[in-house]
């Protein structure tokens, strides 16, 4: 039996670098697409490797044509630092792309990463995939548009899986996450907004990147479908981020803050276009933030 065939677009980033290496652990060959350039080193031997705007449908278009592909993951994206106009097009644009060219290919299997933000700041917890979505900023209304774009294509010959996974944190690249690692490993005070007695989901990257492998292996008829995936044990920020400055030994340790004061300080930051963080940690500084994994762990 021959090797599946799966294409990764955003395959130069974090996500994609584990979705590669995961995929080529279960004997699957892995191709990568992305706008930014790669660490060719990393990825499994065999992977192949294509540098291109996912806007450009005619160089997606040439690879996908000339590919016999198993499943398309549909990672690329803008991320909410970007111009507005940016994420829309990239996103928006660059999903109905990648969804048309998979049809007019008859490639079987489509999963697109989507995000918990397609939540908006909710009121209530945990949130379940029948919820109201409600985009916050470009970023999230591009991912609502993105999953509608997903439901429109969803037919017999196209199983069209999205998933909704909250923050996701692991090994190689760290991202942002890096900096409050690099405080820990210095022996810091490290502050949190408010008390942190609120619990905070995070999502291990393996876990993701297994959930994503289901995603396009299982039966159709349980794929076929949208999906929140999240920890489904975890403990509150000030536990979470305290058990890491135990571990490091090395007397760093947590720091509560006034949530009255930094979140006025990041809403300036906000709007002088320094951060975008404000609507995230307005939503969850003072309240739970997790939605429920029910659906995945009965499908």
């Amino acid at each position: 039996m021959s090797k599946p065939k799966i294409l990764i677009t955003g395959g130069a980033g974090f996500l994609g670098l584990h979705l590669s290496l995961h995929f080529g652990s279960k004997g699957a060959q892995t191709d990568l697409f992305d706008v930014a350039p790669y660490e060719k080193h990393e990825y499994p031997e065999g992977s192949q490797f294509f540098q291109a705007d996912i806007r450009d449908k005619a160089a997606l278009e040439k690879i996908i044509s000339e590919n016999k592909y198993d499943a398309i993951v549909h990672g690329a994206a803008a991320l909410p630092l970007c111009k507005a106009a940016e994420i829309l097009e990239v996103n928006i644009d660059g999903t109905r792309n990648v969804l048309e060219l998979a049809q007019k290919y008859k490639v079987p299997r489509f999963l697109h990463i989507s995000s918990t933000a397609v939540y908006g700041v909710p009121e209530k917890h945990p949130l379940f995939e029948t919820d109201p979505v409600d985009g916050v900023g470009p970023y999230g209304i591009s991912k609502i548009e993105c999953e509608k774009l997903c439901e429109s294509f969803r037919s017999d010959e196209l199983c069209v899986t999205v998933i909704r996974p909250k923050t996701f944190i692991g090994t190689c690249r760290l991202g942002v996450f890096q900096i409050l690692y690099d405080w820990v490993e210095k022996g810091k005070r490290i502050p949190i907004i408010g008390n942190g007695k609120n619990r905070y989901q995070l999502l291990e990257v393996e876990d993701l990147a297994q959930g994503v492998w289901l995603g396009i292996t299982e039966p159709a008829k349980k794929a076929n479908d949208t999906f929140n995936i999240g920890a489904k044990e975890y403990k509150t920020v000030n536990e979470d981020v305290g058990a890491l400055c135990d571990y490091a030994g090395n007397g760093a340790k947590v720091m509560a803050t006034p949530a009255w004061l930094i979140k006025p300080l990041l809403a300036l930051f906000e709007a002088l276009k320094i951060s975008p963080l404000y609507k995230w940690v307005y939503g969850t500084a003072d309240k739970d933030s997790f939605v429920s994994t029910e659906k995945l762990e009965t499908a």
